[in-house]
């Protein structure tokens, strides 16, 4: 019989007591997936769902904890339906022989009276043979990996094997493997490398909220995505949760250790855009490939656990590809298999959409051959949706009332009351005084809700003038998501004439990128004429927008950046926009005038890593003569890199174009302006200066990496040469990504996190200005890492003492060589070395930052010293003493980090 490690703990859970019902319901499906089991249920109806599973004897409720130590996960949808999955060898599952597995568990749905609970019982038997070698499942909660057990041929004694778990995997490597039956053996202890080495008995393993299980020929160990032995690792760009593990099991004549490590995709692997979703997975995930031999086999994409066809997949216009690095899937924002969802956050409505896309991928490996199958389950939740609500007028004047539609929301979008100026009325309320509210559905999924109220109502506002009478409705519709009950509301009012003449009038609305604006014709007027900005519409104009005709209404969507628009104000982030809209009577030539504007968030000025400045100017209204190609920077001989006559796109760095340059604290400004001088025109005969077109263009550096030293001429000769005053020259320290020196970490992905032993590439360099001068020479002096920011503070860890590495540090730096290429003009003005995380162990924290400082000496060939200037090492009899400076060095100070560190 197998051995269920985590049967013991489960028993010191509190029993749970239950009834169940004998009528099963209509609405709950099971469903065996490979390696796993869903269950599905709803909809709930707004009743809580709790779930509970049955092993031999007990029922237990699953919590949270219990939940991701024992192989389940419950996902939830806006439409209040439910899914469970569960792991085929899950700590409850009754196991035969590894080929079938039976679930029992309970659903109970709760509402407020405990006399209108429902529980539901579950029990499906799955069938699963083609088990892979090693088989990984990672889910939205936990992280399972199950590996079929293999013993030594010659097995060894006990007592050897006990000395130093670390080399069980070292003995006999090249002897022959059998499968072991689980008679005899047991698993007595896990070691976690994090990445140094952590001991841990069975027992200690299953408090500290791990599962493990020794099954008829399979190990199976399951951990929570929040265990203290993960630890973070980018593999090929993606950022994983790894558990490195390796599993002891024992008799009283053999012990082996199965290598049982485990790695998930994170978050941070998934990228948005208004309109996709992409997700990256490695194509070798490193940590888990121990051959060099790594062959892909097959790649499967599902959603929710089931496979895809690939009829499905390109019906639902999904994308998955490979490429050299990465396995990549994209999903259109929007697309069958997920789900929009409301929210309110300030008071203003947003949606986002969710999917839980799976990948499922078999490779193997040939040295010794053995087969992974790695199986994801990851959620996806794309950043807030901006749904802006829009009021539509139908207001058909004849009938006597005000017709207007609210939308659109979604279908967990309730109303709740609505606000007149005679008082707050609840939905039935209304229905009751005679209005009439109803949700209109959409095929989409969306909905949007219908208020009529008639003229009549003293809620409404009523005025007389020569010839008609003007109604007004005010209104503050109240909403609630649910089953959130977020609370949002939405103000409108509407107006109409009647009693005569109904005329013709514009009204408008923005978003986050469009105006919106509705004409209605009136019942005296036809054919009536419509001018955007200062053209007709014509059809082949309105080919252009977005235009939707309803009965006497128009809507037109024109983006902010259109032709036929105006722009008010530029400012660094936004931009100003004015739509004209005019109404024109062919008969009459009555012209009615309706102007709306709006600010637009848009980013004019964009500030790259390398000191390359990007900024967009554009022609505004105050400024009609403006010519966007006559727009320069301070420096009137740098004019745009592209305008049209609109705008001007201008590229630059923060040394050329009169670029200026000023420290604010910890952050390093540079300023231009983009400017148009001012000349004069006439106005009625007289002579009148035009406004003045000036756009202000920032870009903001930290610099706690970045110190600065100048070139002056030696008074002696014409020769220049490094004198110590601070300036012009710039001392930089980067971390490479690795040791090809190409791709360098960027300022926003600090602090790293870096794991024991893990080597940082360092590089120094000293930028002159124009790149020009080879007899700059950069050496390093000193370098050190201390645990706080303050290059004084300590502990202090030597790395480099006068030119040299610390010979008693037992991990040694190393310097790389430079050589020049397409970057790197001159290597003197370069230096390179390399770092083992070992060097800074503590042993009293498992994580800390650490920052690593530089003493660097900026020399002239042309005044050579004896000391570092002539050689990278100082002699090692020198070692210790302070050397003498020549002339024409140099020395400044920069600092990397900060570096979070785990062991």
């Amino acid at each position: 019989m197998a051995r269920n490690l985590g049967i013991g703990l489960l028993l010191m859970i509190t029993v749970v007591s239950i009834q169940v019902q004998s009528k099963r319901s209509p609405n709950i499906d099971s469903v065996c997936l490979g390696n796993m089991l869903r269950l599905s249920i709803g909809p709930l109806k707004g009743k809580a769902l709790e779930v509970d599973a049955k092993n031999a004897s007990h029922i237990l409720a699953l919590t949270p904890n219990l939940a991701s130590k024992c192989g389940f996960s419950v996902k939830m949808d806006s439409m209040g339906n439910a899914m469970v999955f569960a792991s085929l060898q899950n700590c409850f599952v009754q196991n035969s022989d590894d080929e079938t597995f039976t679930t029992v568990t309970y659903l109970r749905l709760k509402g407020n009276n405990i006399t209108n609970d429902e529980t539901y019982a579950v029990e499906k038997t799955c069938t699963y043979t083609p088990w892979a070698f090693r088989e990984i499942l990672c889910d939205r909660n936990y992280m399972e990996v199950s590996v079929r057990r293999t013993v030594l041929d010659n097995p060894l004694p006990e007592q050897s094997n006990a000395k130093s778990y670390t080399n069980l995997g070292r003995f006999r490597r090249a002897a022959n493997r059998k499968t072991a039956t689980a008679s005899g053996y047991s698993v007595t202890t896990v070691v976690f490398t994090i990445p140094e080495q952590r001991v841990m008995k069975i027992d200690q393993v299953q408090r500290t909220g791990y599962g493990i299980t020794n099954t008829p020929t399979r190990l199976v160990l399951r951990s929570p995505l929040n265990a203290p032995e993960m630890f973070f690792q980018n593999v090929a760009g993606v950022p994983m949760a790894v558990l490195k593990t390796s599993t002891i099991l024992e008799n009283t004549l053999l012990s082996t250790q199965i290598d049982s490590s485990v790695a998930c995709p994170t978050p941070g692997s998934v990228s948005f855009t208004p309109n996709m979703i992409t997700w990256s997975v490695p194509r070798r995930i490193d940590p888990l490939v121990s051959s060099c031999n790594f062959q892909l086999k097959e790649v499967f994409l599902g959603v929710e656990g089931m496979r895809l066809s690939p009829g499905e997949v390109m019906a639902r216009r999904y994308s998955l590809s490979l490429n050299k690095m990465h396995i990549i899937l994209q999903i259109p924002v929007g697309a069958v298999g997920g789900y929009f969802k409301s929210h309110v956050k300030n008071g203003q409505y947003l949606t986002t959409y969710s999917i839980e896309p799976m990948l499922e991928i078999l490779w193997t490996e040939d040295d010794p051959p053995k087969d992974t199958r790695y199986k994801v389950l990851f959620p996806i939740t794309t950043p807030f949706i901006i749904s802006p609500l829009q009021l539509v007028d139908r207001i058909v004047p004849e009938e006597g009332v005000f017709k207007v539609e609210l939308g659109t929301f979604l279908q967990d979008v309730e109303l709740i009351n609505i606000t007149f100026l005679d008082g707050v009325l609840s939905v039935a309320e209304c229905n009751d005084r005679g209005f009439n509210i109803e949700e209109l559905s959409f095929p989409n999924g969306s909905k949007s809700i219908a208020l009529t109220v008639p003229f009549t109502d003293r809620a409404v506002l009523n005025k007389m003038d020569a010839r008609n009478v003007i109604y007004t409705l005010h209104m503050v519709f109240g909403l609630v998501v649910l089953p959130e009950y977020s609370s949002f509301t939405y103000t409108a009012v509407t107006e109409v004439s009647v009693k005569g003449i109904v005329p013709a009038y514009i009204t408008g609305t923005c978003d986050h990128e469009n105006f919106h604006v509705t004409v209605k014709s009136g019942n005296q007027v036809q054919n009536l004429r419509i001018v955007v900005g200062q053209r007709l519409l014509t059809p082949e104009i309105a080919e252009q927008y977005r235009i939707v005709t309803e009965g006497a209404h128009i809507f037109i969507t024109v983006p902010f950046y259109a032709p036929d628009t105006v722009f008010e104000v530029i400012e660094s982030s936004s931009i100003r926009s004015k739509l004209h809209v005019s109404l024109r009577d062919p008969v009459t030539m009555n012209i009615q005038h309706f102007s709306l504007s709006c600010s637009f968030l848009s980013a004019l000025t964009e500030c790259f890593a390398n000191g390359t400045i990007a900024a967009v100017a554009a022609k505004i209204e105050s400024v009609p003569s403006m010519i966007p190609s006559q727009l320069t920077l301070k420096d009137s001989a740098c004019g745009p890199a592209y305008s049209d006559d609109r705008i001007a796109r201008f590229l630059f760095t923060g040394r050329s174009c009169g670029t200026t340059r000023q420290f604010i604290s910890s952050v390093m400004l540079y300023e231009n302006e983009i400017s148009l001088p001012s000349k004069p025109v006439a106005a009625n005969g007289v002579q009148m200066e035009e406004p003045q077109y000036m756009l202000k263009v920032f870009c903001y550096y930290m610099v706690n990496a970045t110190h600065s030293a100048a070139f002056l001429t030696n008074p002696r000769n014409n020769d220049p040469h490094v004198h110590t005053t601070r300036s012009q020259l710039q001392v930089i320290m980067r971390l490479a990504q690795d040791i090809s020196y190409n791709l360098f970490q960027e300022m926003e992905e600090f602090p790293l996190v870096m794991n024991l032993r893990e080597p940082l590439y360092f590089e120094v360099e000293v930028e002159v200005p124009m790149n020009s001068d080879p007899r700059v020479v950069l050496k390093l002096e000193y370098c050190w890492a201390t645990l706080k920011e303050d290059r004084k503070s300590q502990p202090r860890w030597n790395l480099i003492i006068n030119g040299c590495e610390n010979t008693e540090d037992p991990f040694q730096v190393v310097f790389h060589p430079v050589s020049a290429d397409a970057r790197v003009q001159y290597p003197s003005h370069f230096k390179r070395f390399e770092v083992q995380m070992f060097s800074f162990m503590d042993e009293d924290n498992p994580s800390y930052l650490v920052y690593v400082h530089c003493d660097v000496v900026i020399c002239d060939d042309k005044f050579p010293s004896d000391g570092l200037c002539s050689e990278q090492c100082v002699n090692k009899k020198t070692k210790g003493q302070r050397r003498a400076f020549s002339e024409g060095d140099s020395t400044e100070h920069v600092t990397s980090g900060p570096i979070l560190m785990f062991k």
